[in-house]
């Protein structure tokens, strides 16, 4: 069932007392049954030291767009009818209501969880202030949101009426005052300062791969007070990458990264919110993903999620901040559709295949050069939401690790592309159109447990891998050895046979599959996992 959405007005600052008949009489509607509402007023003590009174200060045009921001998402995720949130500013006695969110909706279950949620993110996200002033004389200004930094779990019983307010958590995690994050060696800095970092604060960026290139994007952008960051990834964590992915442990070993970078950021800046999606970006999921993102960077390792981020960031109007590793080498690119310049489609108008040209696990890598091209991202996501000078525009960085050399290359706009990208749209297209396909008829890759059951099943084996892996890692079985760039150049197949095409990991396999496909090759399947799976799996591995 449709909700109507909630009234514009919905999150507000007072300077006088909160009126609570008149907020209620403002939520009240015969469609609904529920009503929650959260009050938190300002007691007399904090962390062991007697309080008088608090002052309350708001960065208010950030603070309401970004509280009406997370009045929508409640309104969103859980269909609730009406809300209302309004937080105190200026000079409030002890037993005042510092703030009021109230909810009102067709079920009492809704109400709640939206109430809950509301609190706990004004409180990780809007830029509020306090100054507690204590019985000793003493006072000091203290960021709200560092009150919120329990998990969501933890307070699962939340009070419609907690008298605790910003202090309600803050006996659960008890820290010292010097625990707290410190950015004032950034805001020492006369183009950050206060209000730099205010920005910081609300900033919320979308960070697609949590391996080598997301771990320094990640480590930066949590210690720089970056508000809120979605990491995306489907990966599990492997021995081999760490000695480029030292955020991670040894005995992180087969755990979601996805997870473990949400873990490190938490432990490293409490006041981040993390939104965590343990899952591949595609066309179709690509949208709800990065519905609450304004900024974009790219830090996975295949040329498909890249061209799919590059045409999302044309389809949202955001800015994405691309880079790419190989071998001792990397370039960096900034894509920004809101100044009409230079984006991947530009260069490149057709997607590079996966696998034609090496990824790290093909082509090898030493450890800092995606840290360097990391922190790269980091430094210039940092010069967008802080508008300092020398941005990248137009242009292609390339950085070359081992000379110590860097160049930039001219990146110009196709002069077809006036306005809106319409290479971008149409790939855009494109892909939700062939995801949706694979989601009714699945992926075009089958799993095998031993290559003689597909040999049995009719498949013949095609090794797809170039003449050194084979001899490395040889297939149990015979193949017919056919490098992937022949058959995306144009070498055919027999129309009437079934084929099972065989790489190291599977994703150069799968690539190639589809792309054969497109050429009307129907009877084509990638071996899942590749030959690396197999192997693993005759050596129980």
């Amino acid at each position: 069932m449709k909700r109507s959405p909630a009234n514009h007005t919905s999150f507000r600052f007072s300077a006088t007392a909160v009126d609570v008949p008149a907020l209620q009489r403002e939520l009240a509607d015969p469609r609904c049954g529920g009503h929650a509402a959260f009050e938190g007023w300002v007691r007399n003590h904090n962390e062991g030291r007697e309080v008088t009174h608090l002052e309350y200060e708001a960065f208010a045009e950030l603070a309401v767009r970004e509280g009406e921001r997370i009045i929508a998402e409640a309104c969103a995720k859980y269909g609730v009818d009406n809300v209302r949130c309004v937080h105190r500013v200026g000079d409030l006695a002890l037993g005042e209501i510092a703030v009021w969110v109230g909810v009102s909706a067709r079920h009492r279950d809704e109400a709640f969880k939206a109430c809950r949620y509301i609190i706990d993110e004004v409180k990780h996200r809007v830029p509020i202030w306090k100054k507690e002033y204590y019985a000793s004389g003493d006072s000091g200004w203290v960021n709200c949101e560092r009150c919120a930094t329990a998990p969501q779990h933890a307070h699962a019983h939340a009070h419609a009426h907690d008298h605790d307010h910003d202090h309600a958590r803050a006996h659960a995690h008890a820290q010292p005052a010097a625990l707290a994050p410190d950015y004032s060696r950034q805001t020492t800095l006369r183009e950050v300062g206060t209000a730099g970092q205010v920005k910081l604060r609300a900033a919320r960026i979308a960070v697609v791969g949590a391996g080598g290139l997301g771990v320094p994007v990640l480590q930066f952008l949590a210690g720089a007070g970056v508000g809120r960051l979605i990491i995306i990834d489907g990966d599990q964590l492997e021995p081999s990458n760490l000695h480029r992915q030292t955020w991670y442990a040894l005995a992180d070993c087969g755990q979601a990264k996805a997870e473990l970078a949400a873990v490190r950021v938490r432990a490293l800046n409490p006041e981040v919110a993390v939104e965590v999606h343990a899952q591949r970006l595609d066309a179709l999921n690509a949208e709800s993903l990065l519905a609450n993102a304004e900024l974009l960077i790219d830090c996975s390792d295949n040329f498909g999620t890249k061209f799919l981020l590059n045409d999302l960031a044309h389809a949202l109007g955001l800015p994405a901040i691309f880079a790419s590793v190989h071998k001792y080498e990397g370039q960096l690119q900034v894509v920004d559709p809101r100044r009409a310049g230079a984006c991947l489609r530009c260069l490149w108008p057709e997607a590079t295949r996966d696998g034609v040209v090496d990824n790290c696990a093909e082509a090898g890598v030493l450890g800092p050069v995606p840290g360097v091209l990391g922190s790269l991202q980091a430094l210039e996501a940092l010069k967008l939401l802080l508008d300092l000078p020398g941005r990248l525009g137009d242009e292609v960085l390339t950085v070359d690790l081992l000379g110590l050399g860097t160049t930039r290359i001219r990146a110009r706009r196709r002069g077809d592309c006036a306005g809106r990208c319409m290479l971008a749209a149409n790939a855009l297209q494109k892909a939700k159109q062939q995801r949706r396909s694979e989601q009714a008829q699945g992926l075009p890759e089958l799993h095998f447990d031993d290559l003689q059951m597909a040999v049995d099943a009719g498949y013949a084996l095609i090794d797809i891998r170039d003449i050194k892996e084979i001899v490395v890692m040889p297939l149990p079985l015979p193949a017919l050895a056919i490098p992937m760039h022949e058959l995306l150049e144009g070498r055919n197949l027999p129309a009437e046979g079934r084929y099972l095409l065989v790489c190291t990991r599977g994703a150069r396999s799968l690539s190639t599959t589809r792309a054969l496909r497109e050429r009307g090759l129907s009877a084509v399947f990638s071996l899942q996992g590749g030959a690396l799976k197999l192997l693993k799996r005759r050596t129980g591995q």
